[in-house]
């Protein structure tokens, strides 16, 4: 039996799925990984057991097809990401991730010296903490003896495949989030890299999304088996979800997203959403929430110390009626990427009263959630004449959810057979990439139908959240 591998490195696990050509997943592995924040706003992890991660998923998935070797690896990653490797190929920072916001001074900073829309024009994205931009200016300037020793700048993807291939390289779709390519050249921008002091030779070189290697070297058997760099998880799972231009594709994962695909590089007048490269001719437009299901995580552990599994929890709070009995939640934990771009923004809840119970305050985090995601496709809702929503991430294994957004965009919102799309686009990308003839879109398993009395309703609390937040702004 043939059979494709995605792996996709997020941020609280590594996902490895085997896929049938059409797509259908025939084997799932997700192991979990670890973040540490030892300071406020810091987040990091441990490059080295990622890797681990990487090695233990694919030992797993041979195992269990043995003898039959898979006949293709396709990768996607999280993005944002900063390593420091220094002269012996040492790892001599963990991850920082792009939750991590130590470096807001250092966005603010760029700001106020009036270079952001410049840098914007020039890359694609917002200036903002999580770019790998502002991470290096704030090693350079608190770390200084790392920064000194620093051999080259790399994300967790690039160390992966460092370890499995020994080269640093880097795809044109990882380096267009972070803040040094030049979206029109597709080459590091030298301007940029003259700002925070880094020489080229410090950066990977730069691949495309289609890129082959072989020969692993942690893996002897697979030396034949073409690994496909792939790219990005946000690029694999519109990829993985449909092959349409203009479909709008929803992700809620630890973070969340909404994003497009379009024929030609889109930037957007306020800077408010992003443009990375994916191929020739197909540039991803959308937005990233530093705060998706993290804020759910954290209400039920945190704030509730609630004993139910998620499942009973997510149901309790859909048990209150829609609108949360009029509480609202500003669910900025994180700070907040698009459409915002303030790494300083707070969660907040308002309306607060006696009668409120647990089930309310769940439905108002459900609710604030799918609020993030609202805000960051206005934008992309100008761009294109979108007229119906992908589900993928971990929250379309919830209907309840999966209808709240659809009755939130007031459009159709349709499932594929996998809600693993990263992983799925990764292997369909790299099956694309080495002759694989693979079908365009994924099989639609459901659609939900938008309830309009639900929309008003929630179109009233985004009224007042927008407001909220503009009153609140300078408090932040």
């Amino acid at each position: 039996m043939e059979y494709f591998i995605g792996i996709d490195i997020g941020t609280t696990s590594v996902k490895a799925v085997a896929f049938s050509r059409e797509g259908y997943p025939l084997y799932e592995l997700s192991v979990p990984c670890s973040t540490v924040h030892p300071f406020p706003g810091w987040s990091e992890q441990d490059p080295e057991e990622i890797y681990a991660l990487v090695r233990r998923s694919v030992e797993n998935i041979l195992q269990k097809f043995a003898p039959r070797l898979p006949e293709i690896f396709g990768f996607s990653c999280a993005m944002h990401s900063l390593i420091v490797m220094d002269g012996t190929d040492q790892a001599i920072t963990p991850a920082l991730i792009w939750a991590d916001n130590r470096a807001a001074s250092h966005a603010d900073a760029i700001h106020h010296q009036k270079k952001a829309s410049g840098f914007y024009q020039k890359t694609g994205l917002p200036v903002h903490a999580m770019s790998p931009l502002c991470k290096i200016l704030w090693i350079r300037e608190n770390q200084p003896d790392v920064f000194r020793r620093a051999k080259k700048f790399i994300g967790i993807k690039e160390y992966v495949f460092h370890r499995l291939f020994g080269e640093y390289l880097m795809d044109l779709s990882m380096a267009s989030a972070t803040g040094l390519l030049n979206g029109q050249d597709l080459q590091w921008d030298e301007e940029i890299l003259q700002y925070c002091t880094v020489r080229r030779e410090q950066l990977p070189s730069l691949v495309e999304t289609s890129q082959v290697l072989y020969g692993p070297k942690d893996f002897p058997s697979l030396k034949k088996i073409p690994f496909v760099f792939g790219g990005s998880d946000g690029a694999m799972a519109n990829i993985g979800s449909t092959g349409e231009e203009g479909s709008l594709v929803v992700t809620i994962g630890t973070s969340s997203a909404a994003r497009l695909i379009l024929g030609k590089r889109t930037l957007d007048e306020s800077m408010r959403t992003f443009c990375y490269h994916i191929k020739k001719d197909q540039w991803l437009v959308g937005g990233a929430s530093n705060n998706g299901g993290i804020v759910m995580q954290w209400l039920q552990e945190n704030i509730l110390c609630s004993g139910k599994t998620m499942e009973e929890f997510l149901d309790l709070g859909f048990s209150a009626r829609p609108g949360a009995d009029g509480l609202i939640f500003l669910p900025y934990l994180l700070g907040e990427r698009a459409p915002l771009w303030n790494a300083s923004a707070k969660g907040i809840f308002f309306g607060l009263c006696i009668e409120h119970r647990q089930a309310s305050v769940i439905r108002a985090a459900l609710e604030g959630v799918i609020y993030c995601l609202y805000s960051i496709s206005q934008p992309l809702l100008e761009k294109a004449a979108v007229k119906q929503v992908y589900a993928t991430g971990g929250f379309a294994r919830n209907a309840q959810w999966v209808q709240m957004a659809a009755d939130y965009f007031n459009l159709p919102v349709h499932l594929t057979e996998t809600v693993e799309n990263s992983a799925w686009g990764a292997a369909k990308w790299a099956m694309q990439a080495t002759g694989f003839p693979v079908p365009l879109s994924g099989k639609v398993s459901r659609t939900f139908i938008p309830d309009t009395l639900k929309h008003e309703i929630y179109q009233q609390n985004n009224a007042r959240a927008g407001r909220l937040y503009s009153l609140l702004k300078e408090e932040f």
